[in-house]
């Protein structure tokens, strides 16, 4: 759930911060107030393209932050598992701060990088935005929709399918090639025998370039070593009047002489004992040390040379050591294919039919799930199109398969077929649909969808366009029965729906100081009533006007209490 959001210097908000309640959550305001900041707000922080004129004028940076709580055991999971902490109360705060010239995101205090914020935006939030509806009119579209009512059982069968087209695309590719395309062979023979050979010249032993660096290291070093021990072993010794071992022989000659009028003197006389071995043995390993450091300009070369051949080898397989043993084992398996190479066509075929055979299984296994996740989904449409006042709605998820039409994803082509109105045939969604219409339509798939997947927010800005009246209330009362199970935030133009709201918040524009500014707060029950009313569209607000927004209002808690 979103419990709060906090924005400074964005646009026309110098700063506000808002606090979300569980269920349907209302926004509205006067047109221009800033109601797309508020959303557009929210984008940004969960990874938009940020434009440097979003700053607010006068302002070096713009901050917004979003704070969640997190139930589900397996979004915490998740979260950690980009090392980013969690508290026992599963709060997470999301934060981006634009500058200029970059930006700055972090999670619960630790940075992140945008991909790993894309991936968790995706969980924490579900947004419709105003034009998100136009992707029901690309068919494309619609065999993922559906598949997206499967996810758990179709996602394995997916992902295996994925791999085995793209090793089958591989073969083929080979495969295709021209067979007197002998000069490309050849010149791909003699590349691979000199990079084994060049690989195998180098004697590589996986971790010498790490202790090569190290005593490369220490060689180079080796004068600013030498000085900083030199220089320990000299105050710390017994040739110079002041340096410690000097004093605290002395030390300990002085307490020693007196131990035996005091016998507790011994204790004294023990520790400082004690101190001056252990600064007999710091300068004795000096020396040694200081012996075995003689520095050997041949060894020192011989070492700079062979890590100049392990980095360029390196740098020219951009991988390590290891990797480019594995790579010279595949060059040698490649080569021996190629040097026989009737024998190595024969053999890719055969496993390219292999693959054809797998993928055509999987293609039929995934196709089998479609149609028959289809027909639930069919009849989940039509309640959801129906609560939404479609009453003779007709709606299917046509499925045709050909073996032609195979790719990564099966072969299914899935079409939305819809008649709304009595009478009509079935056609494709995008040939009849209104804006209206497909707002609707997009409506009942995301209350549907809330039903399957674990999303802790929905966002609706103005999922109202296009509609009014009888089917305004419709889109409420769905709203509402959406608001129930699932944290719902919802941008709105119209009273029928805001009536419904858990949650009721007035976003404003206003002149503070010479300089525009837009924030929002939540509304009273009172201002709750004359917000209604202003919705309803009236010039001036009559008792009248008062009267039915209140009974607006009283209409929508009773729904709510059903």
């Amino acid at each position: 759930m979103l419990i709060s959001l906090h924005v400074k210097n964005l646009a026309l908000i110098e700063e506000t911060e808002v606090f979300f309640a569980p269920g349907l959550n209302i926004l509205t305001g006067e047109t221009g107030a800033g109601k797309s900041i508020i959303i557009g707000s929210v984008n940004l922080a969960l990874g938009a393209k940020a434009d440097k004129d979003i700053i607010r004028s006068g302002a070096e940076y713009a901050l917004i932050e979003l704070m969640f709580e997190i139930k589900l055991q397996e979004q915490l999971d998740i979260i950690r598992s980009y090392d980013i902490p969690i508290e026992e109360d599963g709060i997470v705060v999301l934060q981006r701060k634009v500058m200029p010239n970059r930006s700055m995101i972090k999670i619960n205090g630790e940075t992140v990088t945008a991909a790993i914020l894309k991936k968790l935006a995706g969980m924490l939030l579900d947004i419709h935005g105003q034009h998100e509806h136009q992707t029901l009119l690309k068919a494309a579209n619609h065999r993922e929709i559906l598949d997206s009512f499967g996810y758990e059982e179709l996602n394995p069968l997916k992902n295996d399918l994925k791999q085995i087209f793209k090793e089958y695309t591989a073969i083929n590719r080979e495969l295709n090639k021209e067979e007197n395309e002998e000069s490309a062979r050849k010149r791909e023979q003699d590349l691979l025998e000199f990079e084994i050979r060049e690989i195998e010249s180098l004697n590589l032993v996986i971790g010498e370039d790490t202790l090569l660096e190290k005593e490369y290291q220490r060689m180079s070093n080796s004068g600013k070593i030498r000085e900083a021990v030199v220089f320990a072993h000299g105050i710390t010794g017994y040739d110079k009047d002041g340096s410690a071992g000097a004093e605290i022989g002395r030390a300990l000659k002085e307490i020693m002489a007196v131990a035996a009028i005091d016998g507790e003197v011994n204790t004294l006389t023990e520790q400082l004992s004690d101190i001056d071995a252990l600064i007999n043995d710091f300068n004795r390993s000096a020396v040694d040390y200081l012996s075995a450091l003689e520095f050997d300009e041949q060894k020192f070369i011989i070492t700079e040379n062979r890590l100049n051949q392990l980095n360029h080898i390196k740098n020219k397989y951009q991988t390590p050591i290891a990797g480019i043993i594995a790579l010279k084992e595949e060059k040698k398996t490649r080569l021996a294919d190629l040097s026989d190479y009737d024998n190595y066509r024969a053999k890719i075929s055969e496993k390219a039919a292999v693959l054809k055979r797998e993928i055509a299984e999987k293609c039929r296994q995934i196709s089998a799930i479609r149609k028959k996740l289809s027909v639930g989904f069919k009849d989940n449409m039509i309640k959801a199109l129906i609560d939404l006042n479609f009453p003779h709605i007709r709606f299917e998820a046509e499925i045709s398969s050909a073996d032609e039409n195979i790719s990564a994803e099966g072969y299914d082509n899935v079409i939305f077929m819809i008649a709304p109105n009595p009478g009509e045939a079935l056609k494709p969604l995008n040939q009849i649909a209104s804006g209206g219409e497909l707002s609707r339509i997009m409506l009942a798939l995301k209350t549907l969808k809330a039903d399957v997947l674990d999303k802790g927010t929905l966002i609706f800005d103005e999922i109202d366009a296009g509609i009014s009246g009888k089917t305004a209330w419709k889109v409420a009362e769905r709203l509402a029965i959406l608001g129930k199970g699932n944290q719902v935030i919802c941008i709105t133009h119209l009273p029928q729906i805001a009536a419904m709201a858990d949650a009721h918040f007035a976003i404003k524009k206003e002149v503070i100081k010479e300089r525009t500014t837009t924030s929002i707060s939540k509304m009273t029950e009172e201002e709750i009533i004359y917000e209604l009313a202003r919705l309803l569209g009236t010039e001036n607000i009559t008792d009248a006007v008062l009267t039915n927004a209140g009974e607006m209002k009283e209409l929508a808690s009773k729904f709510k209490e059903k």
